[in-house]
C-alpha cells in the first residue's frame, strides 16, 4: 500500500540502478549543475549590486548601510563556491552548508531594514525582498536532488520564523505588535499573525511541490538515461539504419510488420571457411572473422548498404530497405567489386580469404519477424531466396560474383558483366538469367 501510494506521488522507481558508468555521467552532469547555479547567482549579485548603484537611496540621512556589505560578502562566497565546483571540489556538506548560507544572508539582509531605515523590526516582515527566497529555492533544482531543494526551503522557513519572532518580542510585547486589522496591518508596523502564517505556508508549499516534482523528473531521467543507454548498447547488436527506423516508429514494431520494397539483397560467404576454422582456435579465429567483418563492413557502409543479418562467416546485405537509396541495384555491385578488391589485397591476421556474392533485385518484404518477446528485423521473399542460392552457385561456375539480370539491368551499363545464361537454381521452378560481375 506504502509503496503504491510513493509511487504515485514520486512516480516509479527504475527497475534497478543505473550502471556505474550512467552513475558517472549523472554525476558528472549534477556538477555542471553546481557551476549553472553559481553563474546564476554571480549574475544575481552583480544585477543587485548594479541595481543598488544606480536606483536613488531612500534612507537618507542614515550612515547604516548593509547592502553593499551583504552583497560582497555574498559575491565572494559565490566566487569561492565557483572556483570549488569548477575544481570539483564541492562535498555535499559544503554545498548543503551553502544552501543555509545563501539563505542566512537574505534573511540577515532583510533584518537590517528597520535598522536601516530607522523603523521597528516589523518593517521588515513587508519587505518584497522575501521574494528572492522563491529564486534561492527554484535555483536548487537545476541540480536534480531534491534534498538540497528541501534544505532551501527548511531554512527559509527558519529563517522567517526568526524574523517574525524578533519582530513580535525582540522589542515589546505581542499584544503592542499584532493587530486583526487587513488595513492597519497594511499601513502600519502591526504584525497580521495570518500574513505571517501565508508566507511560511507559500514557501512550505512552493517548496513541497519542487521536491516531488524533482523526485518525480529525477526518476523519470534515470529511467530515460538506463533505457537510452540499453537501447545505445543493443544497437550495436543491430544496423544503426534499423534501430532508427524502430525508435521512430509511431508505433511499437510487431511480429509480421513490414512493407513490401523494390530493393537489392547481396548474400556474402567466406570461401572454405569451415576449413579455415579446423586450423584456428576459437579466440583466433573470431580475431580474425573480426578484422574481416571491420573491413568489408567499411565497403558496404561506403555504398549505402545494411548488414542486416550475419550468419557465421556470412552475411546478407541490404539496398533500399532502412534507408532509401534509388541507386540500390548499382550501389550493391559496387559494395561486391569493393569486398573482392579488399579480400584479394590484404590478409585478415595470418588468412588468405576469398569472398563470394549472390545478388538480385526485385518486390520483398521488410519488416519484423519473430515473437513477441524476440524480433528480428529482415527481408523476406523470393528474390531474397535467388540471391541466397546465387551466391552458393559460385561454386558450380569458378565465380565470385552472380548477379540476376534484374539486378543487372537496374544497376546500369557501368559495371564488367559477362553472361553466364538462364540457370536453374536449387529449390525453384523457374530458371534464372544470371550474370558474372566483374
Amino acid at each position: 500500500m506504502w509503496k503504491q501510494i510513493t509511487d504515485f506521488v514520486f512516480g516509479g522507481r527504475p527497475a534497478a540502478l543505473p550502471p556505474e558508468r550512467v552513475r558517472r555521467a549523472f554525476a558528472d552532469q549534477q556538477i555542471e549543475s553546481e557551476i549553472l547555479i553559481g553563474w546564476v547567482q554571480l549574475s544575481l549579485v552583480l544585477f543587485f549590486a548594479a541595481l543598488y548603484t544606480i536606483a536613488p537611496k531612500t534612507s537618507e540621512g542614515t550612515t547604516f548601510a548593509p547592502v553593499p556589505w551583504a552583497l560582497g560578502a555574498y559575491f565572494l562566497f559565490t566566487v569561492v563556491r565557483l572556483f570549488l565546483a569548477y575544481r570539483r571540489l564541492l562535498p555535499q556538506w559544503f554545498l548543503m552548508a551553502s544552501v543555509v548560507v545563501d539563505m542566512a544572508l537574505l534573511m540577515f539582509l532583510m533584518w537590517t531594514f528597520h535598522i536601516q531605515y530607522k523603523q521597528p523590526p516589523p518593517f521588515y516582515l513587508k519587505a518584497p525582498t522575501l521574494l528572492y527566497v522563491f529564486i534561492f529555492i527554484s535555483l536548487r533544482t537545476l541540480r536534480f536532488d531534491p534534498k538540497y531543494v528541501v534544505a532551501a526551503g527548511m531554512a527559509a522557513v527558519v529563517g522567517w520564523l526568526i524574523l517574525v519572532w524578533y519582530a513580535l518580542f525582540g522589542t515589546n510585547t505581542i499584544l503592542d505588535q499584532t493587530t486583526r486589522d487587513y488595513v492597519r496591518y497594511m499601513t502600519s508596523n502591526r504584525v497580521l499573525i495570518g500574513a505571517e502564517v501565508d508566507k511560511v505556508v507559500a514557501i512550505t508549499v512552493v517548496t513541497l511541490v519542487l521536491a516531488v516534482a524533482l523526485i518525480r523528473a529525477r526518476r523519470l531521467l534515470e529511467r530515460a538515461i538506463t533505457d537510452s543507454t540499453a537501447a545505445q548498447d543493443l544497437s550495436r547488436f543491430v544496423p544503426r539504419e534499423v534501430a532508427e527506423r524502430i525508435t521512430s516508429a509511431d508505433e511499437a514494431i510487431r511480429p509480421g510488420d513490414g512493407r513490401t520494397v523494390f530493393a537489392t539483397v547481396l548474400f556474402t560467404d567466406i570461401e572454405g571457411f569451415s576449413t579455415i576454422s579446423e586450423r584456428l582456435q576459437p579466440d583466433a579465429l573470431m580475431r580474425v572473422l573480426n578484422d574481416y567483418f571491420a573491413a568489408v563492413n567499411q565497403v558496404i557502409e561506403r555504398h549505402g548498404g545494411v548488414i542486416t543479418q550475419f550468419e557465421g562467416d556470412a552475411m546478407l546485405v541490404t539496398f533500399n530497405t532502412a534507408t532509401r537509396d534509388d541507386d540500390h541495384a548499382a550501389n550493391a555491385l559496387r559494395t561486391a567489386l569493393g569486398i573482392q578488391e579488399v579480400v584479394t589485397s590484404r590478409l585478415f591476421g595470418d588468412q588468405a580469404f576469398r569472398t563470394r556474392c549472390g545478388i538480385n533485385t526485385g518486390d520483398m518484404v521488410a519488416g519484423a519477424v519473430g515473437t513477441e518477446d524476440r524480433l528480428l528485423y529482415t527481408v523476406h521473399g523470393d528474390e531474397v531466396n535467388i540471391a541466397a542460392r546465387l551466391e552458393q552457385l559460385n561454386k558450380d561456375y569458378g565465380t565470385y560474383i552472380l548477379a540476376t539480370e534484374q539486378a543487372v539491368t537496374a544497376a546500369g551499363n557501368a559495371f564488367p558483366v559477362r553472361a553466364i545464361g538462364v540457370v536453374p537454381v536449387r529449390g525453384r521452378g523457374t530458371p534464372v538469367t544470371v550474370y558474372a560481375v566483374g
